[in-house]
């Protein structure tokens, strides 16, 4: 099975075990929104909401499944508890959070939908995937914000509650977005990784950002049967080397398949993972909020310097700090250019890539394929013109609406290069810029900014469209009465499979600016996430350069609490 690094010894705080914990942690977080609400110091806001809720909901420890698109995390689930409870496929499937529990109240195993307007229902087991596949819930188009099912089948694992979420890396919003923002949840997190594309960069930032929300991470290789064992190891050995040369930690790492081996894998996982998550459930709640509060206290506190520096500068000194630490590198208008530049040359390139690729792989086969096929169905119509001409455009419209449904579904993983490319751009677009603005602020008041921890997701293309080439250039069916079928049936059957050819171009070029519309607008929201991180990043530091003077004292004041009250966590 391969050498993998040992779970880590709990080390529990018994001071956090007291009642009061909840209270003191509640009382510092009001003490650190108060400060972000006051010195207007948004770019916390999603971090101080998921403390906040995690300590208004410390019921259960959230183990949440984690992992890019197709990494196999949903069968793993299926897998570990017994039961085909979670849709799976081969393309995209969970578009919502999903949380798995024991039966909470009763005996009977249910599902409940939480909408995002807050209401709720109860749903039959067996309905879960109309809310939480792509299929039945396209792009979440019923607006579902977590489906919680409770099982008896993990009534052993008393006190968790494992989340699948939808993969990240993907193409579409309800893969991506809905996933990384979840993140500041985790609790416990399981980064599934695939065998067969073992840690990518985006695996490696994903654990991070991890490092943010959570102490207890574990790596987890899925489709372990696509290895022999001692490739097992040599995958193990390099998760352990990337993980200590980018991240400088080492990660529990756990094997797992669902076609071979599956008894010994979960056996491991439920002795070294589960079962002690679960006997510790209530201590490794308050680890992990301990995590979260240290974390959300050293970034408020780095904003908080900042305020103290600029309060402690003369006024006449507070325009040449502001221009030295916002410089042209870290200008918005300088910044949108740029986003602006790589979304435009993305666009640009969107409809040629995707027409060229369906022109390449799909037009002959579907030429062939329909004219094939329409030789065969004109066999059995019958009737005038008129009735002839009938039956081929009822016979067109289906078919050509079933092909083009089938080719875009097929092909549509072709057609993303542009988002990946643009996404990829924007993201190093941004990197530059936080590390610039970050070099700045430490070069004028030698204080650091904690690490960015942005989303960038891409939105769901529209489905695509179908047009319907006409029969004739003009109604030569209309004078049915005056054309003999049993004389002109041969040369009209000629005429429709002529037409075939250019009705599969102009619906395949149809289909690829449906795409093209899109896949544009998805780029342009992604350039637009991107514009916000930087307004918002922005705005923050701008605020604090321009404190009035005299806030010093408060400040000393804000942070000397923050420390108080967080020293009396530890």
């Amino acid at each position: 099975m391969g050498r993998t690094s040992p779970m880590p010894n709990l080390i529990i705080n018994k001071r956090a075990m007291e009642p009061s914990f909840i209270n003191r942690s509640s009382t510092l977080l009001k003490i650190i929104r108060d400060a972000t609400e006051h010195f207007q110091i948004t770019a916390l806001s999603r971090q101080l909401e998921a403390a906040e809720e995690l300590l208004q909901d410390s019921q259960l420890l959230d183990v949440v499944i984690l992992g890019q698109f197709k990494a196999g995390k949903t069968s793993f689930i299926n897998s570990l508890i017994g039961s085909s409870v979670l849709p799976v496929g081969v393309i995209p499937v969970t578009t919502v959070i999903t949380r798995i529990t024991r039966i909470q109240y009763g005996e009977q195993e249910r599902a409940i939908v939480t909408c995002l307007d807050g209401s709720t229902k109860e749903i039959p087991l067996d309905t879960v995937d109309e809310y939480i596949s792509e299929a039945k819930n396209p792009a979440n188009q019923k607006n579902v914000a977590v489906v919680d099912v409770e099982l008896p089948l993990f009534e052993h694992y008393h006190g968790l509650r494992l989340v699948d979420t939808p993969g990240l890396g993907s193409a579409f919003k309800y893969n991506t977005a809905t996933s990384e923002n979840w993140l500041p949840r985790v609790g416990a997190a399981i980064v599934a990784i695939s065998a067969d594309r073992p840690l990518s960069e985006s695996d490696i930032g994903l654990l991070r950002e991890l490092e943010q929300y959570t102490p207890e991470i574990v790596l987890l290789l899925t489709k372990a049967d696509l290895l022999a064992e001692d490739q097992q190891q040599e995958v193990i050995q390099f998760f352990e080397q990337t993980a200590e040369r980018e991240l400088k930690r080492t990660y529990p790492i756990f094997l797992y398949s669902i076609k071979a081996a599956t008894d010994q894998y979960r056996q491991r996982l439920d002795a070294e993972l589960f079962i002690p998550l679960s006997n510790n459930a209530a201590a490794e709640f308050y680890k992990i909020a301990q995590h979260k509060l240290f974390k959300l206290r050293e970034s408020c506190m780095r904003y908080l310097e900042i305020a103290l520096k600029v309060s402690q500068q003369a006024d006449h000194d507070r325009e040449s700090v502001k221009a030295l630490m916002l410089d042209e590198r870290v200008n918005y208008d300088f910044i949108r250019s740029e986003l602006n530049l790589i979304a435009r040359e993305q666009k640009i390139k969107t409809r040629d890539h995707i027409i060229g690729h369906l022109y390449k792989t799909c037009r002959s086969q579907l030429i062939q394929k329909i004219m094939s096929d329409l030789n065969q169905a004109m066999r059995s119509w019958k009737g005038s013109l008129w009735t002839f001409t009938r039956q081929y455009e009822t016979w067109i419209e289906e078919t050509m609406k079933r092909v083009l449904q089938e080719t875009s579904h097929a092909e549509q993983k072709h057609f993303f290069e542009t988002i990946h490319q643009a996404q990829a751009g924007i993201e190093r677009t941004l990197k530059l810029f936080k590390s610039h603005l970050d070099l700045n602020i430490e070069k004028v008041l030698g204080v650091r900014l904690h690490e960015a921890a942005w989303d960038i997701t891409v939105a769901t293309p529209a489905r695509p469209d179908v047009v319907f080439a006409r029969s004739f250039d003009f109604h030569l069916d209309l004078l049915w009465f005056l054309i003999p079928m049993f004389i002109f049936r041969k040369a009209f059957e000629k005429h429709f499979l002529h037409q075939i050819p250019w009705s599969v171009e102009v619906n395949l070029s149809r289909l690829a600016h449906q795409w093209e519309v899109g896949i544009n607008k998805a780029i342009d929201e992604v350039k637009n996430q991107a514009l916000v991180y930087v307004q918002e990043e922005l705005a923050t530091v701008e605020r604090l350069l321009s404190q009035e003077q005299g806030h010093t004292e408060e400040i000393i004041k804000t942070m000397d609490q923050i420390n108080l009250h967080l020293n009396s966590l530890t």
